[in-house]
């Protein structure tokens, strides 16, 4: 909150999930090997991603200038790691119109023609479901809808909305067959150029205050990342409290000998007499 008194509310929210699939991660196994036998390799290249990612935010500025940032690791329900990264643009490169939501977010499918690349990630990572009529059972039902407001509106154009979120462009185009048919409605919001590096995003524009840590229990990759030390949170600038604190300048104790009964009191015992003068520094 101190961050937001000073710079302002955040202005793009980030996710950055580890995938189990990544070339880096199977290229390591050996043998018979599965990812899940493997916490430690999954956890350091996650974290090597992470960093990545990380540079290219901050560093190369791909969103704009970044001002003010503040990250945090979560453990997904199969372990996981799962970064929440929000950041507070420069005034200079703040989203200031629904032109400028394009050119950060997208919410269709590219295509497949044209970018077969960027087409096949998508087409793997970031469909959302199936749920629905299509698969009633999917985690993210709740009382017969998708609690992610799965299928969205389809939209010609952006529009923004007043609860803070916008209403992304979805067009109609023809579905397209990925195991089930599929269209923009069920497309998870990315940037294109860091969709490579399997992270999605989304526009924030209020003051929802985030979950950041399940400890509910731990899993393996969870174990290795604290076993690693690596960092579960960072934040662009600390925010210290400052207060002013009175010492002692002069002090003098005399303590008297302990009287002859057994059964005296302490006050009995002992005639402590301090004198402490003091001054605020």
């Amino acid at each position: 909150m101190a961050i937001v008194r000073k710079y302002g509310r955040p202005d793009l929210f980030v996710t950055f999930t580890c995938n189990l699939t990544w070339p880096e991660i199977l290229n390591a196994l050996e043998n018979r090997q599965r990812p899940e036998n493997r916490p430690d390799t999954v956890v350091r290249i996650s974290k090597m991603k992470l960093t990545e990612l990380l540079d290219d935010i901050l560093k190369i500025n791909v969103f704009g200038k970044v001002i003010a940032y503040i990250h945090a690791i979560e453990f997904q329900k199969r372990g996981l790691p799962h970064a929440h990264i929000l950041l507070t643009l420069d005034p200079c490169s703040k989203i200031r119109n629904k032109d400028d939501i394009d050119s950060f977010l997208c919410a269709e499918l590219p295509n497949q023609s044209a970018n077969p690349r960027l087409f096949e990630i998508l087409s793997k990572c970031l469909i959302h479901g199936p749920c629905g009529t299509v698969n009633p059972n999917s985690p993210c039902m709740r009382d017969g809808t998708c609690s992610k407001n799965f299928p969205k509106a389809l939209n010609e154009a952006t529009e923004e909305n007043v609860n803070g979120y916008p209403i992304y462009q979805r067009r109609a185009r023809e579905p397209v067959k990925v195991e089930h048919e599929i269209d923009n409605r069920w497309i998870v919001p990315y940037n294109p150029r860091l969709i490579r590096l399997q992270s999605n995003g989304g526009l924030l524009n209020n003051d929802e205050i985030l979950t950041l840590l399940d400890s509910r229990y731990a899993s393996d990759p969870e174990a290795m990342w604290r076993l690693n030390e690596f960092s579960l949170r960072k934040i662009s600038c600390n925010h210290e409290v400052g207060c002013s604190l009175a010492k002692p300048t002069a002090s003098c104790i005399s303590k008297w000998p302990r009287s002859s009964s057994c059964c005296s009191s302490f006050h009995e015992a002992y005639n402590i007499n301090c004198t402490v003068s003091s001054e605020p520094t």
